[in-house]
């Protein structure tokens, strides 16, 4: 999921560059969403995955 954050971060900046605002804003919007998700699931990873039952 970090993954497809860097590559949506990647095609805004690209954009950005080439002028597309549009484009760009939707891009950093995705990658921004996608982010927050990973960082959610790490998160929750790292307090539920070490609790032994």
């Amino acid at each position: 999921m970090l993954h497809y954050a860097i590559v949506f971060l990647v095609i805004a900046l690209i954009a950005a560059v080439l002028g597309f605002g549009g484009i760009a804003g939707a891009s950093a919007g995705i990658a921004k969403i996608l982010f927050l998700v990973f960082l959610v699931l790490f998160i929750a990873s790292l307090i539920f995955g070490r609790r032994k039952l």
